[in-house]
């Protein structure tokens, strides 16, 4: 699975402000209600219910939000830099600058798992964190988070 088939232009936030994990979640959702066509509400509640069953924040500055979402016919991924580093409750209590979120229908199993699989591989890339840190805009971060895996490798 490529990412460039979960990201759309409109799905990257080069500069995402929040102050804190929830405010970010709201920030996120409000993104992707346009791109998937539900209420803003819903996805945020559902991306806040699956931060209670334990973080999504990895380790290493960087959160992986993800739901499952009824309403949903296909997976949809939303990136997001925020412009300062926040308390995401990180495994590795390091602030989180780097988000990518992952929203999929209920019936999505593999294909969820194989997603959140690609993401994760992705993001412990420690030089493609620093681009996508370093990155000017949406456009340089989708080319970067697009790239296929094999030219990725470290």
């Amino acid at each position: 699975m490529e990412l460039s088939d979960l990201l759309t232009p409109e799905g990257v936030v080069a500069h995402l402000k929040a102050a804190n994990k929830k405010q970010a979640l709201q920030e996120i959702a409000r993104a992707a209600a346009p791109l998937t066509g539900l209420e803003e509400r819903a996805i945020f509640d559902a991306l806040l219910e699956r931060e209670r069953l334990g973080t999504t924040g990895v380790g290493l500055g960087i959160a992986i939000p993800h739901a499952k979402l009824p309403e949903l016919t296909r997976l949809y991924g939303l990136f997001a830099r925020l412009d300062q580093p926040i308390d995401f409750d990180a495994i590795d209590e390091q602030p989180v600058d780097l988000m990518f979120v992952l929203l999929a229908p209920e019936s999505a199993g593999a294909d969820h798992l194989k997603a959140l699989a690609r993401i994760s591989r992705l993001l412990r890339n420690q030089a493609v964190c620093e681009k996508l840190r370093g990155a000017e805009s949406g456009v340089a971060i989708l080319a970067l988070l697009c790239e296929p895996e094999s030219s990725q490798a470290a």
